[in-house]
Formats: structure tokens, sequence, C-alpha cells
């Protein structure tokens, strides 16, 4: 299916671009969250090695051949990363983390790379559950989603380009609403695919609108490359839960 090629494509290759500027850029805007794993023993070298590992995964999922071990890999990945953030939910160091948002966001590309599993899955029973772990899965982190943006509201709607009618605020509020509207319809498993679609476009708009056009005007702030990345990461993955061809 032409579409499960195209987000298997938009995962793997925002995927490699994550893991070529972290490796680049070993700093905190770059890394975000991700740097508690500098704190480990060894910390450097598993964070590195798990950068590689992502980008070795990234280029995998793009050949059939390799499709089924490289979304095992992004799953260990993405764990590993969502675990990482713990910390940060547990001190409570911002409002945004104190309801998991870090961590929500790397879930949703683990629940991307266990899409891609189950879309390689040649046993159809296994693939069903996988697919349903991976929908229930993006459901919840859009429900972080939601509480992300509607606890922030005001800074949500500072990046909103100000030469959108009718104003920022009003985009907030209504990209706030869609996403909590995409939550009840994954969950409930009632248009998911609908709603998953319609919150990829919405994710995508979001990276074309907000993240390119800051990473134009201030290419050198690193933030903002990692954040469009990103963006485009959870603009795969949900595009890739979207297209399975059960759940």
């Amino acid at each position: 299916m032409k579409t499960a090629l195209y987000g298997r494509i938009v995962f793997g290759a925002a995927a490699v671009l994550f893991g070529v500027i972290a490796l680049m850029w070993h700093d905190a805007d770059t890394w975000q969250n991700l740097q508690h794993i500098w704190l480990l023993p060894f910390g450097t070298i598993i964070g590195e090695c798990l950068m590689a590992a992502q980008i070795a995964g990234g280029i995998g999922t793009q050949y059939p051949r390799t499709g089924r071990l490289a979304s095992i890999v992004l799953c260990v990945v993405y764990l590993c990363f969502s675990l990482a953030c713990v910390p940060d939910i547990i001190a409570a160091s911002n409002i945004y983390d104190k309801y998991g948002g870090s961590f929500f966001l790397f879930f949703s590309l683990l629940c991307g790379a266990i899409a891609l599993y189950a879309a390689a899955d040649a046993d159809a029973d296994r693939a069903v559950v996988f697919g349903r772990v991976a929908r229930i899965g993006l459901g919840i982190c859009a429900i972080s989603f939601t509480l992300g943006q509607a606890l922030l509201l005001r800074e949500t709607a500072g990046l909103v380009p100000k030469w959108i009618p009718p104003n920022q605020m009003f985009w907030a509020i209504l990209t706030t609403v869609a996403f909590a509207l995409a939550a009840i319809a994954i969950l409930i498993n009632r248009q998911a695919r609908l709603a998953m679609r319609l919150m990829t476009l919405m994710l995508a708009l979001f990276g074309v609108m907000v993240w390119v056009p800051l990473l134009i005007a201030h290419p050198k702030a690193h933030f903002n490359w990692s954040e469009c990345v990103l963006t485009f990461l959870i603009t795969g993955a949900t595009w890739t839960v979207a297209d399975l061809k059960s759940f």
C-alpha cells in the first residue's frame, strides 16, 4: 500500500536525521530529556550506541528484507528513550514533564516501531495484537499531547505563525481540541484510522508551518533542529500506526 510506504519513509528518514544530529551535536538542546542517559555509567557510549542503532534502524525500515529486524531495533531504542524521561516525571521539573510530556513523546515513537513490527509479522493473529498495542499506546500519547498544549496554551499559541487568520490562540485551542477528539476516537476504536490520519496531517503541518520556518530563520539553534525532527518522527509514527491493516 503506497500510503504505508510513505509513512515508513517519513518515520525512517526522521529517525536517521535525529540520530545524525544527536551524534553531531552532543548538547542538551539537541538531546533534550535524553541527556539523562549521559549520567549512567558509560552513559556517553550508551547514548551514542543508541543513536547509531536508531540510524541503522531508520535505514533498515526502508527495505522489506530488513524491515522486521529494523523495527525490533527501533523498539529497543525508543523504549530506552522513553525510560530516560522517567527521572523528569519523578522530579517534576516543569509542568509539561509533570504529566509525562517527554515520556509520551518518545513512547509515541515506540508505538510507531511496534506498528512496523506488526506490519512485518507473518503471524496474522500476533500482528493484530501488536497493532492493537500500537493503537492504544498512541491514543494514550494523544491524551498527553492534549494536556501538554492545554497546560501551555499561551506558549503553544506563540508558536502559531501570526499571518494565519483569525489569530494564534484560535489555532492553539482548535489543535488542542483536535488532539482530544483524536485520543477518544483512537482509544474507543471508532473511526480510529481517520482520526490517526487527520492527526498525521496536523502534525505534518506543525512541522512544515512552525518548525521548518524557525529552522530556516535560526539554523544555528540546535533546539529548532531537534524539535523539527521529533515532530516529523511523531508524524511518521502516527502515519505508520494508521496504515496498519488491523488493530
